[in-house]
């Protein structure tokens, strides 16, 4: 028997939590805990750019054959230049199309492994869940290093730096390009410049996630860190997600970029992210690529796509000083004055995993048991209720 031997994992905690909130008749329930945008309405919507890409390429697609093994070379070009820019040409860039950021995630800890299975993969603490998953999985080692300072809801730099200090040669680090998930801290320039120093010159490889792109400061200003970085070091990696940036979360769109040192090195990368597509599911999804590809290619489009993003932006940070001024009022306190300053959709409100359980069942307030909030579950009509709870249940 080998089926019968297989033991169930325990259950998905954001999937848990979905359950739960769906299964709960409360009409007064609000939930911060599945990591989408949504709208003042509660509706995650489709772009109005993606709408029209989608429209455009009904009309012309006459084809539903497989592409290549790395993707489309078009949408990996215009991923690169939405990115990297200027950072890295193209004859440095190896890339390869995967379904979503997780799939970008695991093909670079996987290049990583094959490449240097004796290096540590250093990571965030606390970083997105799957970070931790993914590496255990494979049976790469990794270390943590500190990020977040709880007593003051900011970048513990001293801590940051002094453990990466530790970091060998050969080493990677796996940083959050902007939008920090789950802290909402971002890494200042001075951060970003002192990162380059750092693996410049002991040879250690950085990871970069690049999740919520347009979500922070804006497309271009969200990628200033990443971008600084890539000129500075001669090898990076970095994953890209299209879900949130462009909506398209069930089209599973990403993909892994490889800055290589020069045209060998791109080459042989280029041949093993593709062998590695092979290994795992042969062809990327190519549908949710290809309106990328055309949203960014047409200037039309491409402005109206950034003109809906900056829009989503600006709602999640004006929720974001609604609920920091609600909470200020209801605790009497500034408290959680830090939610104010930090990006993206999520923040940790510095809860047991006690209290969280207490805002769900006393008052209906669903969010991850680690403290987790996405601001983006919030409406206005929401943010009083839900500061009056969690100024009961935290004081």
């Amino acid at each position: 028997m080998i089926l019968g031997q297989v033991t169930a994992p325990e259950p998905d905690a954001i999937l848990r939590l979905m359950r739960a909130f769906a299964e709960d008749p409360r009409p007064a329930k609000i939930d911060l805990g599945v990591g989408m945008y949504r709208t003042e309405a509660g509706e995650t919507p489709v772009m109005r750019a993606v709408r029209a890409a989608e429209r455009r390429l009904w009309e012309a697609e006459r084809s539903k054959g497989y592409v290549a093994l790395a993707g489309d070379p078009a949408f990996l070009e215009a991923v690169r230049g939405l990115t990297l820019g200027d950072a890295a040409p193209e004859a440095r860039v190896a890339a390869a199309a995967t379904p979503g950021g997780t799939g970008a995630v695991r093909q670079a800890l996987d290049l990583v492994r094959m490449a240097a299975p004796g290096a540590t993969v250093w990571v965030s603490a606390p970083t997105w869940p799957n970070h931790v998953s993914i590496l255990e999985a494979i049976g790469q080692r990794f270390r943590r290093y500190r990020h977040l300072d709880p007593a003051t809801g900011a970048l513990d730099r001293a801590g940051l730096r002094e453990d990466l200090g530790q970091v060998r040669p050969g080493d990677a680090i796996l940083l959050h390009g902007c939008c920090h998930n789950p802290t909402g801290v971002d890494l200042a320039p001075e951060d970003w410049s002192w990162l380059a120093g750092l693996c410049a010159e002991r040879d250690i490889l950085p990871i970069v996630d690049l999740a919520y792109q347009g979500f922070g400061d804006g497309v271009e200003a969200d990628a200033a860190g990443l971008r600084s970085l890539a000129r500075a070091v001669p090898e990076m990696l970095l994953c890209v997600s299209g879900s949130k940036t462009f909506g398209l979360y069930r089209e599973r769109v990403g993909a892994v970029l490889a800055v290589t040192d020069g045209p060998a090195a791109r080459e042989a990368v280029a041949a093993r992210l593709a062998g590695l597509n092979r290994q795992a599911y042969a062809f990327p999804p190519d549908h949710g690529a290809r309106l990328v590809t055309m949203i960014l290619a047409d200037p039309a489009l491409r402005a109206e796509w950034e003109n809906e993003l900056a829009g989503m932006r600006d709602r999640i940070a004006g929720t974001r000083r609604a609920l920091a001024e609600a909470l200020r009022r209801e605790t009497g306190s500034d408290r959680f004055g830090f939610l104010a300053g930090q990006r993206g959709l999520f923040s940790l409100l510095g809860a047991t995993p006690g209290q969280m359980d207490r805002l769900r069942e006393e008052h209906g307030l669903y969010a991850v048991r680690d403290g987790r909030i996405n601001l983006a579950g919030l409406t206005d009509a929401t943010i009083g209720p839900a500061a009056r709870a969690i100024a009961a249940v935290l004081g």
